[in-house]
């Protein structure tokens, strides 16, 4: 019988490997990986054509952690009017329409509340132990602090929270929790595959 294919979304605390945690997955099952494409194809689909990555994910995260809602665009040179809900809603669509091409694996941008209709559709969150997140910000963020790792954290659970309703990193959200500070990378990545093809197949 042919193995069923699944749609993998990931979510992750900044600095716990999850990037890394993705690619692993991705080749180990044979899957694209999408993550910051998403943000050039919804720009492209909104017609913003002059702006570098990095503004494009400054612009993802333009979001005020009061009640404010959408923030205008027009610092960026683009019409009064444009606001950070476009961006999410484009980002959404260009989601929606990758996971209609086939099994995948989406890194971030909402994608799990994107994807909350499908069947088809199966939901990490990766986490680790603050001594672990720490140590990858000295050596792999190029010195971050925990404090600098944790703000991002909150840029991230701000964003998902405000445009989904639900809390960033509540497990009740998601298919399974990981925590990536306790086995290797690789062991990690192969007692997901082996999870879910036991709770999916």
């Amino acid at each position: 019988m042919e193995e069923k294919k699944f749609i993998l979304t990931i979510s992750r605390q900044y600095g716990c490997g999850g990037r890394e945690l993705a690619g692993l997955l991705a080749e180990k099952l044979g899957v694209h990986l999408y993550d910051r494409q998403i943000v050039h194809l919804a720009a492209a689909k909104l017609g913003i054509n002059d702006l570098h990555e990095k503004e494009l994910l400054e612009l993802e995260n333009r979001v005020k952690p009061l009640s404010s809602r959408f923030i205008p665009f027009h610092s960026f040179g683009m019409a009064m009017g444009e606001s950070s809900q476009g961006m999410f809603m484009a980002e959404s669509n260009v989601v929606r329409k990758l996971a209609a091409d086939g099994p995948c694996i989406f890194l971030g941008r909402c994608a799990d509340y994107a994807l909350r209709k499908r069947d088809d559709v199966f939901s990490i969150f990766v986490c680790a132990d603050d001594d672990y997140r720490e140590e990858r910000g000295r050596t792999v963020y190029e010195g971050k602090t925990l404090k600098e790792l944790n703000r991002e954290n909150e840029k991230r659970a701000r964003y998902y929270d405000y445009y989904t309703g639900r809390k960033w990193g509540d497990g009740t959200n998601y298919d399974l929790v990981v925590n990536t500070s306790k086995e290797p990378l690789g062991k990690i990545a192969d007692g997901i595959i082996a999870y879910i093809r036991t709770v999916k197949g």
